[in-house]
């Protein structure tokens, strides 16, 4: 049964099959397929009698995809597969549900920063990961990962210190949002999204994040051109793939001069531009559209494209 999003789907132990998908970009279809050609599948019942994917089952599909993906035959793929053992499991809390966090696997923000600032890899991959899969990229965004880089944000204004512990944040969520943002089975656009960040910005989790996310809950194509583009390279890119969205994402004053937005091509079909980010100055173009969040640039980039 498809995770339905539920209070009592969200209650019971385990992921569902909506949540496998979205964390491995693998179709619903697929992984019923692999469950019933061999046996790779949810080895876990929930109290409401649900089949869930459990951590184990969702190291096993991940190599069956990694397998797959790079050219493996299916069944070759899965013989290996199952051979892969089980993953520790991330360690439960009742903080993870007293203290402001999601329930069962996924941890609170406290936590996640608690293990941050110990410089605790482990624990933040596995949190991130569990979190991932249970609530999808905006949510754990919004309630996981922003809050987690404020408590860093505070801990640096107050004590100087603390870049140790951004850096090994924001590289443990890079990892966790790549594989998220492949390039979904069957796209619903034939033109590409374009992701950038603006020149000399450095700050690109973001862009990422809406990788993830347009890849995850909407099967959206994107390119991702990453940290400091120049415009020029953003205005090449934009003549070679012919984008239908072009996402420019600035977080400091010192990038956010919208001048340069002014001077992207006009393409034939045209590109709708969307800017993100607080570093952007007043008086953006008329063509330019601006978001305030990661759930707002998902939605609009998903409407445009209708």
């Amino acid at each position: 049964m498809e995770e339905t999003g539920s209070a009592d789907a969200a209650e019971e132990p385990g992921y569902g099959i909506g949540a496998v998908s979205r964390r491995l970009g693998v179709p619903a279809p697929t992984l019923r397929t692999w469950n019933l050609r061999y046996g790779i599948g949810p080895s876990r019942r929930s109290p409401g009698g649900h089949r869930r994917y459990d951590r184990a089952d969702l190291a096993r599909l991940e190599e069956m995809s990694r397998l797959v993906h790079a050219g493996v035959p299916p069944a070759d793929a899965a013989r290996q597969a199952l051979r892969v053992p089980a993953p520790p499991a991330f360690p439960a809390s009742r903080e993870g549900v007293e203290g402001g966090g999601e329930p069962g696997n996924v941890p609170s923000a406290a936590m996640l920063a608690r293990a941050a600032t110990a410089l605790d890899g482990r624990t933040v991959t596995d949190g991130l990961a569990a979190a991932l899969a249970r609530l999808g990229v905006v949510p754990t965004w919004d309630r996981l990962a922003c809050p987690v880089f404020d408590t860093i944000s505070r801990r640096q204004d107050a004590t100087g210190a603390g870049i140790d512990v951004e850096h090994l944040f924001s590289e443990r969520l890079l990892a966790a949002l790549h594989p998220l943002a492949v390039r979904p089975a069957h796209p619903v656009n034939d033109r590409p999204v374009l992701l950038a960040c603006a020149e000399e910005e450095q700050h690109s989790l973001p862009v990422h994040a809406l990788a993830a996310a347009l890849a995850t809950d909407r099967r959206v194509d994107t390119r991702v051109l990453g940290a400091r583009t120049p415009h020029t390279a953003l205005a090449d890119a934009m003549r070679r793939l012919g984008p239908a969205v072009v996402f420019v994402w600035s977080h400091q004053a010192a990038t956010g001069d919208p001048a340069p937005l002014a001077a992207l091509p006009a393409l034939r079909p045209p590109a709708r531009i969307v800017v993100g980010g607080p570093g952007w100055w007043p008086d953006l173009p008329p063509r330019v559209t601006r978001v305030a969040s990661l759930r707002e640039a998902v939605t609009l980039v998903a409407d445009t494209l209708r």
